[in-house]
Parts: structure tokens; sequence; C-alpha cells
């Protein structure tokens, strides 16, 4: 089926830009891939509008088409936006005590909220995602399972980078996972280039104190992370893969470093960008290591982020 016109700017999306970033005078470079610019203010816009217009073309959506997606933000933005270009129907599944602003958000692109128990984490929502698509005859993009999540990224972040960065040379990829899609998709294109990058699992530790809603998350403070959801990321196919455990407090305190060198972004970009200098430190001065700062800092004015910040005089 033709894609509709108004949608055009979306095939348009990317590249962002690859940034060198050193947050210290003598600490090393990361290579940055800035997803915060994309449209709808994150990375997820790459796997919303492949899959949403994959599916499009296959003949399984089409204007009047409902969308149901189980996350607990940006995944669930990003699908609003392209929803709402398609002119189809979207309802994003949360868990209770997300943060009001990415419910406002995909209530202003015209997506629908559904909330679930807080105490059943992600998984309580894509249950609710699945039966709620049996009754409207619904179309799931599935971000956690689907594989194209990953060949997204493989065919376009991955290809971006290797186009912008000196040499096309990259020593180490790094990512949390959540889906998983954004680690396994960049280390899948980049090493398809003849590269032999070492791919990095960035892991936030050191529990907070206060609960937050992904009951399966690897730390209650870093939206977003999850551990044993995703079908996506399986270790056997990212060969040499290292895990960079970092605490979450460092990464928050990284997150606020980022804002003051003029990087609007939310946590999981300081959680990404400690691990990846980590690694740097590692590997040595001539290293050239990527990662991605995910999403863009508006979505989190109300979470312990921005704590100093409301506390400041």
């Amino acid at each position: 089926m033709k894609l509709p016109q108004l949608n055009a700017y979306l095939h348009l999306l990317g590249p962002t830009p690859l940034a060198p970033i050193r947050l210290e005078d003598e600490g090393p470079v990361v290579w940055c891939k800035l997803e915060f610019l994309n449209p709808s203010g994150s990375t997820k816009d790459r796997i919303a509008r492949h899959i949403l217009t994959k599916a499009w073309r296959e003949g399984h959506i089409r204007p009047g088409s409902v969308v149901l997606e189980a996350s607990s933000g940006s995944t669930s933005i990003a699908m609003a936006l392209v929803s709402a270009q398609f002119g189809m129907r979207f309802i994003a599944v949360m868990p209770e005590g997300v943060s009001n602003e990415r419910v406002l958000m995909i209530r202003a692109l015209g997506g629908e909220i559904r909330l679930t128990p807080k105490e059943l984490g992600i998984r309580g929502s894509i249950a609710e995602t699945e039966r709620l698509a049996a009754e409207c005859h619904g179309f799931l993009p599935c971000q956690f399972s689907n594989p194209e999540n990953a060949t997204a990224h493989a065919q376009a972040t991955a290809r971006e980078v290797l186009d912008q960065i000196p040499g096309g040379q990259v020593d180490a990829v790094v990512s949390g996972v959540g889906t998983g899609g954004t680690l396994l998709g960049l280390y899948q294109g980049i090493r398809e280039s003849g590269c032999e990058p070492i791919p990095v699992h960035a892991r936030p530790v050191d529990l907070g104190s206060t609960p937050e809603v992904e009951c399966c998350s690897f730390s209650s403070r870093i939206p977003g992370v999850l551990d044993c959801v995703s079908q996506i990321f399986r270790p056997e196919e990212l060969p040499g893969l290292q895990v960079i455990e970092v605490r979450d407090k460092d990464a928050l305190a990284t997150t606020r470093n980022l804002m003051r060198h003029g990087f609007p972004v939310g946590a999981s970009s300081g959680l990404n960008y400690a691990a990846a200098a980590e690694m740097a430190r590692r590997l040595g001065p001539t290293a050239q290591v990527v990662t991605v700062l995910p999403d863009r800092m508006e979505r989190y004015f109300t979470t312990e982020v921005f704590e100093p910040m409301r506390c400041a005089n």
C-alpha cells in the first residue's frame, strides 16, 4: 500500500550528528550519536518508523487501524507520532507511575493511555496490550520481540555511524539494554562493514531506595533499562560481549554533567556515556568508542534526574 504523503518528513529522519564528547579535561573522548534530535526526541523514532512503514507496505495496517504498544515512555511517544502521521489510532499501555510528562506527550500526539498495575511492571503492560489487541484486532509492533527493532538500527543508525566516524573505524559499541535492539543492531550493522567492534552492555547497579515502575529493571532509577524482558537481546549473538556496570547514582550524575555541557538528555544517556567512557579508558586514547544518547530531558522533569534543580535556590 502506498504510504501517505503527509508522513514524508519521517523518511528524512536522520542522520543525527555523531559528536565527540569529552566531559573531563583529562577524560576520554566518546563518540555519541545524538538521537535526542529525532522528531519525537528519541532513538525510538527509528524503530517506530521502520516497523510501521513495513507493516503498512505489507498491508497489515491502513488509515484507521489501531496500533498498540507496551512501553513506559519513549517507544510509545514515537509510535504515537508515526501513527498520527499515518492517520491511525494509537494506544499506549504503560505501568502506573510513569512520569506525567510522558503521558502528556503521548496524548498531545493523539495517542490514548491505558495504565496497568505498577506492581506488575512492564510484563503486565505487555499482557494487557495483547488482550486489547485481540479485542480490537489491533496491530502489535512488539518492540521486545520483533527482530525488525534491531534491523532498524543495523540498516540506518549503524550506517550513519560508519559514515560519520573518522576512518570508518569503531572499536567498541556501548548501550544499555531495554529491548536490546539498539546494541544488537549497531553491532550487527557495524560488523557487516568489516569492523570488529567490541559489544558492551551498559548495566546500572545499586538499586535506588524509591521503587519505580519497571519492576524488572536493573535499576529503579534509570527508566527503560530492563532485565529479563527482551527476546531480542541474546548474548550469543554478540560474540565478545562485555558488561560494564555503572552505579545508578553515577549514571544520574553523568546525565546532569551532559546537561551542563549543553546536551539535553535523559538518564539512559548518562548510563551509556559513563560505560562508554570506562570502555574508552580500557582500550586507550586512540580507541573510537561509540554510544547513543537516546532521548531528551523534557520527559523526565518530575523524576530524580532533576531533583537538584528543583531544590536549588
